[in-house]
């Protein structure tokens, strides 16, 4: 996997385009896995187009780099795609959500067989922006201070969510929400902020020492890491004059090195889980997990919110028919016609 990368470009010119690039990515894994994927790129294209990985902290805060493209201060991000919902409210279905498409394959058949890329590239493009492809990750897990052995143990927890659908949810079970940024969750923790936080996935939350401010992480039944957030997608977003102004054959080498570091970073990430779990559990930290009763319950909490969050404009409706077709077929099966059928009129 390591030497894994789309093609050279034999014979391109020194002194080329650079791009000032910074990611979401505070520190860990994903921070290095970034930082060698951008340093490779000047190698891959003979210098004719380079990377530039601006540190975290340089420029505003990940909830404000979509305004850093359009300002010019950066060329592009890395950013988790479900902060694009500032832009636009079908960004809510580009990523994972609540009950949805639960694995990466199922959100690359999304993406690169049935219309979601163009559809993305469309909305992005109004904003004057242009999105490149997916980027996996891994699940988001929630972490706590007291065990959730079933989703009634969320009522009246002070938790840390992302907002949008994912936040909606969890107060629609009893949860009193919070919209924190990545890096004050250590904080929230610990002064008693907060109880339970989700973040991403165990060997990022280690590094950032959650196991030093709970006890417990809280997952899904067995194969089924995160009810909420089982597939946490990345995505790489330029600005558009940076993508207009490169060639044709260096836009398709982009979009290649994007499929590249979407495998990359996702089977790095996974690793890195791996030796996670065993400090986890060094530290004293106790896996509980929900039950497949549990996702029935909360599969009937979500879908009504679906419904709502499709009915927001046309683009959603546009997204979540597709998904739902998909979500209903003899494919996945995730959702009965019976669950859905007095809601369907909305879209």
């Amino acid at each position: 996997m390591a030497g894994l990368a789309a093609p050279h470009l034999a014979g391109a010119q020194a002194g080329g385009t650079v791009w000032r690039i910074q990611t979401v990515w505070p520190g860990g894994v994903g921070l290095r896995v970034f930082q060698d994927w951008c340093a490779s790129i000047a190698e891959k294209t003979g210098g004719e187009l380079r990377f530039e990985s601006v540190p975290p902290g340089d420029l505003p805060d990940d909830l404000k780099l979509y305004d850093a493209l359009k300002a010019g201060l950066l060329d592009a991000v890395n950013p988790f795609t479900i902060y694009a919902q500032q832009l636009f409210p079908a960004a809510a279905f580009l990523t994972s959500y609540p009950m949805g498409l639960r694995n990466p394959h199922e959100w690359d058949v999304f993406y690169y067989s049935l219309g979601g890329l163009e559809i993305a590239r469309e909305l992005y493009a109004a904003q004057g922006l242009h999105f490149v492809g997916p980027i996996h990750s891994g699940p988001n897990i929630i972490h706590s201070k007291v065990p959730i052995r079933s989703i009634d143990d969320f009522r009246g927890r002070k938790m840390r969510m992302p907002g949008g659908m994912v936040a909606d949810v969890f107060t629609a079970i009893g949860a009193e929400v919070f919209s924190i940024p990545g890096p004050e969750i250590f904080a929230a923790l610990e002064d008693g902020t907060i109880d339970v936080a989700d973040y991403v996935g165990p060997a990022v939350n280690y590094d950032q020492g959650f196991s030093k401010v709970t006890k417990y992480i809280s997952m899904g039944p067995p194969g089924f890491m995160s009810l909420y957030q089982p597939v946490d997608l990345m995505d790489l977003t330029v600005a558009k004059p940076a993508w207009d102004a490169l060639s044709p054959r260096m836009k398709q080498f982009v979009e290649m090195e994007t499929h590249v570091y979407s495998d990359l970073h996702h089977a790095a990430i996974q690793a890195a889980d791996q030796e996670a779990w065993a400090k986890f559990v060094a530290d004293g930290t106790e896996v509980t997990r929900l039950s497949d009763e549990d996702v029935r319950l909360m599969t009937g909490v979500a879908v009504p919110i679906w419904f709502d969050y499709a009915g927001r404009d046309d683009a959603s409706q546009r997204i979540f028919r597709i998904q739902l077709d998909y979500m209903m077929s003899g494919s996945l099966g995730y959702v009965d016609p019976a669950q859905v059928e007095w809601l369907t009129k909305a879209i």
